[in-house]
């Protein structure tokens, strides 16, 4: 097997991020023939030119920056080896939980998940992450992840061994500024045909349960807005430009932090909760905690 020589490969690194072998030179503390000369060495290694020079700077190639791009990463999970192994011998006492949100998941909500391992008798060094349910699912496979919050359990069709913990459920409620629940509070639900929605995206498991609802009420609001994130959404239900829907569960955060009112609530339409994990039974202790809080409090499942 072929392998780089990561030294060449990390001059070139510092080279290219420098701008110049002088620069680099600086910075490594050598001389600017040895960086030259390992330099020359990779490329002809690779059997491609690595730089284009204008002027007085070198300019990455195309294959350059192909280089560059697998380099940083490279260099980038090395440090945070190096800084997880310092960190664990210095605090091996210290649990670590790395979580996944989809982001139509409410911040509120995941904040009120994720509350209780704040107060675990352990410390614990949280590192959250939001992203889209496929990409997050990806990251839990090659556990990077210890657990992923979702709105819908994972499918079928999903290319990833894992399992779906139900946390909990509540049904929604529709919000807007103090003029606009003046407004459409008046013949809840009726009142919301023809009223400016906003909406989280296709991809939410609420927003068809909330299409399906409006088809058997035969209400038609005004759509003017469809969000993936659902804290922008509520950006845009704070200023004012439309009516938002959110579990109740968080209805007295929302309206605090937000300075909106409810209109009126939907107890036909759930929102669910799940935490995916590649294991059957949780056996990590935060992971533990979160799931316990969430079915014996927070969604008051006795």
């Amino acid at each position: 097997m072929e392998w780089i020589n990561h030294n060449h490969l990390y001059y070139f690194w510092v080279v290219a991020r420098e701008g110049s072998v002088t620069a680099a030179a600086r910075e490594l503390r050598l001389a600017q023939p040895t960086i030259s000369a390992q330099l020359k060495s990779l490329e002809d290694a690779l059997g491609e030119e690595l730089f284009e020079r204008t002027g007085r700077r070198l300019a990455l190639s195309e294959v350059g920056r192909m280089v560059f791009r697998h380099a940083d990463e490279m260099f980038r999970i090395s440090k945070d080896l190096l800084e997880t192994l310092r960190s664990e011998a210095g605090s091996a006492s210290v649990l670590r939980l790395n979580v996944g949100a989809v982001m139509v998941l409410h911040k509120l909500l995941v904040y009120r998940l994720l509350r209780p391992v704040m107060d675990l008798d352990r410390p614990v060094r949280l590192s959250c992450h939001e992203g889209k349910y496929s990409d997050l699912l990806a990251k839990l496979s090659v556990f990077e992840l210890d657990v992923v919050f979702a709105d819908s359990p994972i499918g079928d069709q999903a290319k990833v061994r894992a399992f779906s913990h139900l946390l909990g459920e509540s049904p929604v409620a529709v919000f807007g500024t103090a003029a606009l629940a003046r407004r459409y509070r008046k013949g809840f639900p009726a009142s919301l045909t023809g009223a400016p929605l906003l909406l989280p995206g296709e991809t939410a498991a609420s927003r068809h349960a909330l299409d399906h609802w409006f088809e058997m009420m035969d209400i038609h609001p005004r759509v003017v807005g469809e969000f993936e994130d659902s804290a922008l959404m509520k950006v845009f239900g704070q200023a004012g430009d439309g009516l938002f829907v959110m579990p109740t569960v968080v209805a007295d955060e929302v309206c605090h932090q937000y300075h909106v009112r409810i209109v009126g609530e939907i107890p036909a339409v759930h929102e669910r909760v799940y935490a995916i994990s590649v294991e059957r039974r949780v056996k990590n202790p935060a992971v533990r905690a979160i799931a316990e809080s969430a079915r014996t409090e927070l969604f008051d499942e006795k």
